[in-house]
């Protein structure tokens, strides 16, 4: 089976202020680049009706989302444009065989070069929306990590973080727990490191998923923006 790597923006003009990049687009699927604190689905309550999902569908008629980011994650998403190409990325992710990697800047210096972290998460029932680490009853989480650099400078770690699981804040607890919590990060790290930067520095870089009309490996990955 071959690939196709998509690695620069698909040149189609899009309304200002719409909230994404257009990476990759057949009359199948689109993926985006989702810019940070824009949620993927709509929230509770009418002042959390705005989304990815309703600004693409504007732009995409039929497109439907098949996976999340959280609000303020930003980078690949990908969206269907029909229901059976939206069926089958939907059973890729249950199945987990889509690739996913994640960068983030975390606080301090990371000693080891490269690790994973199998800890298993459940909802916070006294602090929604919040995510604790519970052995007993939480359900299984892992992410592979490996340092991409250091800089002394400014304190701070770039970790390439690959999820295997697909928990709720997987990747904002699984950084606390190694002890570096994400810069920016307003949920689970102390204010000082929220302070270090004005959005939460986790970035979804890269995307790969079998094309569900042409049976080839898509690869799409999109800038760092931090």
């Amino acid at each position: 089976m071959g690939s196709v790597e998509q690695r620069t923006s698909v040149d189609q003009p899009l309304p200002d202020g719409i909230g994404f990049r257009l990476l990759w687009r057949d009359r199948f699927l689109v993926v985006l680049d989702k810019e940070s604190g824009l949620l993927s689905v709509p929230g509770i309550g009418r002042e959390k009706a705005d989304c990815l999902a309703s600004r693409a569908a504007a732009v995409f008629p039929g497109a439907r989302i098949v996976h999340r980011l959280d609000r303020d994650t930003s980078g690949c998403i990908v969206l269907a444009l029909d229901p059976r190409t939206h069926r089958c990325l939907s059973v890729q992710f249950q199945e987990r065989s889509v690739g996913k990697a994640y960068e983030a800047l975390v606080h301090g210096i990371v000693a080891r070069d490269e690790g994973l972290i199998d800890l298993p998460l459940r909802k916070d029932l006294v602090n929604t929306p919040l995510q604790v680490v519970d052995h007993v009853h939480g359900r299984p989480a892992q992410t592979d990590w490996r340092v991409v650099s250091r800089d002394a400078t400014r304190h701070a770690t770039r970790l390439e973080l690959r999820p295997h699981t697909g928990r709720s804040h997987q990747l904002r607890v699984h950084c606390r727990e190694l002890g570096h919590p994400i810069l920016g990060d307003d949920l689970y790290a102390l204010p000082s490191v929220r302070a270090m930067s004005p959005r939460l520095c986790l970035h979804a870089r890269e995307l790969a998923f079998t094309h569900p009309a042409t049976g080839e490996r898509v690869v799409v990955d999109c800038a760092m923006p931090f």
